[in-house]
């Protein structure tokens, strides 16, 4: 995990100090004692921040100094933010494997969760995951609950699908709820349905969902146009008046918001190494890498095209399988952390419905990252 280690003699330190790269890195440092707990962080100047807690100790500072415990010192050198928080992250989670979430007070993404095992389904939100070979499906992550929370409900109002929390047992004495009395829901809480009239307006969420929003446009669209065709002036205007409504609640959304078994995409990262740039791969919310990927050809005789090498170095990249829910809901707090960020390094791309990257799209964005420029400072928006 930490390619390389120095034993650290404090009567050497000049001669060590003078070895190690003054660049972004992740370390880790051993003491005396095999049983005692290792030092582990991320720092934007490893030379520094070693010198810093390994140098001869000021007396007039409290600063921790470590020089007098340390035995060994790992590290490996990253290019990014990014890279270091998720090296950082899997450092931890292999030293402290009791402690680790708490050291990095992960904040876990929200999510709008469609209750499918239900025998009524529903949507709510959420920061947990369930199983992950369940039957619910995840669309998300969101910025914040608040988000979720909007995005859910403004979509909702165009569907009848029910909002209550309970547990059904469908009674036709049940007064039913405002939604039912607003005809804003099928009211299978008191038979104002037929199962198979719920399911498929459960479907026409899903699919809704599924599609980020598209899906109804294009049917209200289909719908206003045959309005149209056929005089129902009045019918299409209304019909209008709901896809004008539709509009922002869809178009504002996020790329990254999507169902989460569908969640591909291959990141672009600055890398430590000369010449390269630092490529992750995302699937399903679970991120590996990362795998350096040349700018130059290694073998300048091949004939090969910049788009068949990066999808070849994408592909070496591994499955990220996950242990467990817990871990994926940590990979996606990282990724979740880092796509909203006010001012972000790195550039991600998404795969389409076939889980098909945006090839040129990718190639013009490893451009920019290797020239360190940003979209806007690059004179174009973020590509979609």
């Amino acid at each position: 995990m930490l390619t390389e280690c120095i034993e650290f003699q404090p009567e050497r330190d000049s001669e060590i100090f003078a070895t190690i790269p003054g660049t972004p890195a992740v370390f880790l440092l051993r003491g005396q004692d095999a049983q005692s707990e290792p030092y582990v962080s991320k720092t934007a100047n490893l030379r520094r921040r070693l010198q810093r807690l390994l140098g001869p100790p000021d007396e007039r500072t409290k600063k921790l100094n470590l020089r007098d415990r340390v035995r060994l010192v790992e590290y490996s050198l990253t290019g990014s933010d990014f890279g270091s928080s998720f090296l950082l992250y899997q450092v931890l989670r292999s030293s402290f494997p009791k402690t680790y979430s708490k050291r990095l007070r992960f904040r876990f993404a929200p999510f709008v969760k469609l209750h499918l095992e239900n025998e009524y389904p529903r949507a709510s939100v959420t920061t947990r995951l369930g199983r992950l070979n369940g039957h619910s499906l995840y669309y998300g992550p969101f910025v914040s609950r608040v988000a979720a929370e909007k995005f859910m409900n403004d979509s909702l109002d165009f569907f009848k699908m029910r909002r209550c929390i309970d547990d059904l047992h469908p009674d036709p004495k049940f007064p039913g709820c405002i939604y039912s009395e607003m005809k804003m829901c099928l009211a299978p809480c008191f038979k104002g349905c037929t199962d198979e009239e719920y399911a498929k307006e459960v479907n026409h969420v899903q699919t809704y969902f599924d599609s980020t929003g598209d899906s109804l446009l294009r049917e209200l669209s289909a719908e206003r146009e045959a309005a149209s065709t056929n005089l129902a002036f009045e019918e299409a205007a209304t019909i209008h008046v709901r896809i004008e409504k539709l509009k922002p609640v869809v178009s504002q959304l996020p790329e990254i918001v999507q169902r989460l078994d569908r969640l591909s995409a291959l990141m672009i990262q600055p890398s430590h190494i000369a010449g390269c740039v630092a490529l992750f791969r995302i699937d399903s919310g679970r991120i590996s890498g990362p795998v350096q990927f040349s700018i130059q050809p290694a073998d300048q005789t091949k004939s090969q095209s910049m788009e068949s090498r990066v999808q070849e170095c994408a592909h070496s990249l591994a499955f990220a399988k996950a242990k467990s829910t817990l871990e994926t809901m940590e990979h996606l707090a990282l990724l979740k952390r880092w796509y909203y960020r006010g001012t972000r390094t790195g550039e991600i791309f998404f795969a389409d419905t076939k889980g098909e990257l945006p090839m040129r799209r990718v190639v013009r964005g490893i451009s920019r990252v290797f020239r360190g420029e940003t979209a806007l400072e690059s004179g174009t928006l973020p590509e979609k």
